[in-house]
């Protein structure tokens, strides 16, 4: 029985050029030396084929319930 791929999310840190918007709030997430910030990145799948990548603030990500799940590390 072939694996169907699902939507999924991680948790990355901010990289130096990240020039990504947050699905939520639609502001850039930025990367700031010395603050460690984080993102949440979720893989989209769709009838079982891969169709975008998400990017969230982390705080944003919690604040509209998680909709990929919970974020893994």
């Amino acid at each position: 029985m072939p694996v169907v791929p699902v939507s999924r999310a991680v948790v990355r840190l901010v990289e130096a050029g990240n020039d990504a918007l947050c699905e939520q709030c639609r502001e850039a997430i930025k990367f700031v030396a010395r603050a460690k910030e984080r993102q949440v990145i979720a893989n989209v799948y769709v009838n079982g084929r891969w169709d975008r990548v998400e990017h969230y603030h982390d705080n944003c990500y919690l604040h509209v319930g998680e909709p990929y799940g919970r974020a893994r590390t």
